[in-house]
């Protein structure tokens, strides 16, 4: 049995497991915000990062990568990364995956995907919208074992851009972060 992963967030950009293909693509419905903390990766437990989630929004798309992983042994390693990796991220759903825009029918069903719920009984970590320059303050300061915050967000924007896909909540927030650094980096 074949297992596919979406990765919308840093997985679009670093898997970090064994994988036979990926296939550029986009989910329905769907919209990508940074509204989930990260307090093990980029941010701490006293001064949470933010990092994406997936929030339903009627006759949205939200672009990513599908990752095939086909042997069992893979597929386990793949869980097994994933679990420890998504750990702050209290749901997994099995959604269908588009790769043309004008496509009634999906490339893929059952395509897997990590996503942080609003449900703060759930998924402690939730820290939900904000105005964009309060998100953008909060990501300039987080810093976790992973790095910079803001790094995560850079990357994000890179690989988006790679990809040719556009996301206006992603661009908007790495826009208002380099306005906010200019007067730290013209000292």
């Amino acid at each position: 049995m074949v297992m596919w992963v979406f990765g919308y967030g840093s997985l679009i950009w670093k898997a970090g497991f064994k994988y036979d293909d990926r296939l550029v693509g986009f989910i329905k419905d769907y919209r990508r915000v940074f509204y989930q903390g990260s307090t093990d990766h980029r941010g701490t437990p006293h001064y949470p990062g933010r990092t994406v989630t997936l929030e339903s929004a009627h006759a949205q798309v939200c672009w990513g990568i599908a990752y095939k992983v086909s042997s069992k042994e893979d597929e386990e390693a793949a869980l097994l990364h994933l679990e420890v990796r998504e750990k702050q991220y209290d749901k997994k759903a099995y959604l269908d995956f588009y790769t043309e825009s004008t496509a009634s029918t999906p490339a893929l069903s059952g395509v897997m995907v990590y996503i942080a719920s609003p449900d703060k009984k759930l998924n402690k970590n939730y820290l939900g919208p904000a105005s964009l320059e309060e998100l953008a303050r909060q990501i300039i300061k987080a810093e976790g074992p992973s790095g910079p915050n803001r790094d995560y967000l850079f990357h994000l924007e890179k690989a988006l851009v790679q990809l040719g896909c556009e996301d206006k909540h992603v661009f908007d927030l790495a826009n208002e972060v380099r306005k906010l650094l200019q007067p730290e980096t013209a000292l």
